[in-house]
């Protein structure tokens, strides 16, 4: 899976998936695609990462309380 990082507009390869749908992971475990080289695998903010179209990750995947937002409206 390949996400966005907002802050540089580099595409990361996701290496740990489970983190991804995580909520109580605030980071995901990936991989830099910038040039030839393969980068080694560092940590990313989830609050720093989307999908390649922009689209922002689901809060279900970002906040381990998103249930109780949903129900408070």
């Amino acid at each position: 899976m390949f996400l966005k990082h907002v802050p540089t507009g580099d595409l990361v390869e996701v290496i740990d998936l489970p983190d991804v749908i995580n909520p109580n992971s605030p980071t995901i475990r990936a991989r830099s695609h910038t040039g030839e080289i393969i980068q080694r695998p560092k940590n990313f903010l989830k609050t720093e990462l989307v999908f390649p179209s922009g689209e922002t990750l689901p809060l279900c995947w970002r906040d381990v309380h998103y249930y109780k937002h949903e129900h408070a409206a």
